[in-house]
């Protein structure tokens, strides 16, 4: 019996035990839980009960027992990805939309992913590539990978099929999991992509996109060269993306005092066919030679004049989150709860 599209049945009809609901109130706060049967939503404004939303359809607005309102609804994706459980730092929506785009993630495609964080681009990954699509994704972390397991399957509301997840490092697991030019899509959201550099050369099928997210200037830096040098891609490009909201409020139109300003870069490129050499762009022609100080900003390079240079890129020195591992546990177990009580949402409408 098929049960129609995967997580279809997660984000449609009467509202059920196991899935997420988003209660926004008069101050337009929104609050996200799991409904569950006989369950309470307990806040100083008063006690929700689930058992009147269960069977209900969304849209509504209903008032708890201390005649409090909310609207009911049920979160979107962008909803679901910043109230969602994290151990990493997610990819931000407005960043998931545009590697989607970039990378041209299509139904039926095969992408690899590495660094899976908390599994926020896994989830607009699977659902670009669709039902008959496959997902690989690999994550040094296992505590990461449990938590965006959990994460990933609370929001279709079962395990997906075209999903595999490893752990160790891609450059490594993937030589070994994948064949030779059988991936369409590399997305790649790590500290030192460039160390991946001659894996994804040999998995990725020429005219294949290569898409990485970086957080810092000399990431992107350090990646565009080491593309250019390896002969193997077209010219890379780079871009990021703000996001500005606006007040909308009869004569009252401006743009809000907050945005979401810089959270990362993409950089992209193509692979070429094997023995083919890239086009020298004229844009290239005047290109400076590196200096003693870009070279510094590189930290990691074992550079010819300077053989005794750190190997490694230092989290640290790039101030990027840090996330224990008794945290990341904690998150991983709260992330698998939604995921075993969405799983036992009935997938019949």
């Amino acid at each position: 019996m098929t049960h129609g599209p995967i997580g279809a049945h997660m984000r449609k009809g009467p509202l059920r035990a196991g899935q997420r609901v988003q209660l926004t109130d008069r101050k337009g706060k929104p609050s996200t839980i799991t409904l569950q049967d006989g369950g309470e939503w307990h806040t100083h404004q008063g006690v929700l009960r689930h058992d009147t939303l269960i069977g209900r359809s969304e849209g509504i607005v209903i008032a708890n027992d201390a005649g409090y309102e909310y609207q009911v609804l049920r979160p979107l994706l962008n909803d679901y990805v910043l109230s969602m459980p994290r151990g990493a730092t997610v990819v931000y929506p407005k960043d998931s939309a545009q590697i989607v785009q970039v990378a041209d993630i299509f139904p039926g495609a095969h992408v690899v992913e590495a660094g899976v964080g908390s599994g926020a681009l896994s989830i607009s990954l699977l659902r670009a590539v669709g039902d008959q699509g496959t997902v690989h994704s690999y994550e040094r972390r296992e505590d990461f990978r449990d938590i965006a397991v959990g994460n990933v399957e609370a929001f279709f509301g079962q395990e997906h099929p075209g999903w595999q997840v490893r752990v160790g490092d891609m450059q490594e697991e993937a030589l070994r999991a994948e064949e030779p030019g059988s991936v369409d899509r590399v997305v790649l959201d790590m500290l030192a992509p460039w160390e991946c550099l001659e894996a994804v050369k040999q998995i990725l099928a020429p005219g294949g996109v290569w898409v990485s997210y970086v957080a810092s200037v000399t990431q992107m830096s350090r990646l565009a060269e080491a593309l250019r040098a390896s002969g193997g891609f077209t010219e890379p490009e780079a871009h990021e993306t703000m996001l500005r909201t606006w007040n909308v409020d009869g004569l009252a139109v401006r743009p809000d005092h907050r945005m979401v300003a810089h959270t990362g870069f993409l950089l992209s490129a193509r692979r070429l066919a094997e023995d083919q050499t890239p086009l020298q762009l004229k844009k290239r022609e005047k290109v400076s030679e590196a200096s003693s100080e870009d070279r510094a900003a590189w930290p990691g390079e074992r550079w010819k004049d300077d053989p005794d240079a750190e190997e490694g890129w230092d989290p640290t020195a790039l101030k990027t989150r840090t996330v224990s591992g008794k945290k990341s546990r904690k998150t991983a177990a709260y992330a698998q709860k939604i995921a075993d009580q969405a799983k036992e949402v009935p997938r019949d409408g």
